[in-house]
């Protein structure tokens, strides 16, 4: 398993983030494309998937899903054709994230699908999942961590 980390000292500085890995993962030719985010709230999660939605070239605004669960964004000029942004900070048994279709999801490689307090649904995620970690170091620091085999 290889970790890895950064220490972002503002939000602007996590949203270049998500928007730097996003742009690695439309030039990747197959491999990972499911992240699993957890960590402090507050921590940065959806920060850091507003920067990633951008690398991916999508515009409309990202909102933590958190009441409805997930969201569906468009991919344009890619060969993946959604980004799914699913939050189960609410989830309370995995059987509501699987009535949603989440298998058919993750299964497409058509599909980059970033989960926000994936550790609430960890022993459904696949194998391949790449985890990110957000800690609150201090009011504007954050500590993130990646880690994937």
């Amino acid at each position: 398993m290889r970790l890895k980390y950064w220490v972002t000292k503002k939000p602007s500085q996590t949203k270049k983030m998500g928007e730097t890995l996003a742009k690695k993962i439309l030039r990747t030719k197959k491999g990972p494309r499911i992240f699993g985010l957890e960590g402090d709230l507050g921590g940065g999660k959806t920060t850091f998937l507003q920067g990633f939605a951008k690398g991916l070239g999508i515009k409309e605004k990202i909102l933590s899903p958190t009441f409805v669960l997930m969201r569906r964004f468009q991919i344009l000029n890619s060969k993946f054709k959604n980004l799914y942004h699913i939050d189960c900070y609410r989830i309370s048994k995995t059987k509501e994230i699987l009535g949603l279709g989440f298998k058919k999801i993750i299964s497409s490689s058509q599909n980059i699908v970033a989960v926000e307090w994936a550790d609430h649904i960890r022993k459904i995620m696949p194998k391949k999942t790449i985890w990110l970690n957000f800690e609150l170091v201090d009011k504007k620091k954050r500590k993130i961590t990646t880690k994937h085999g």
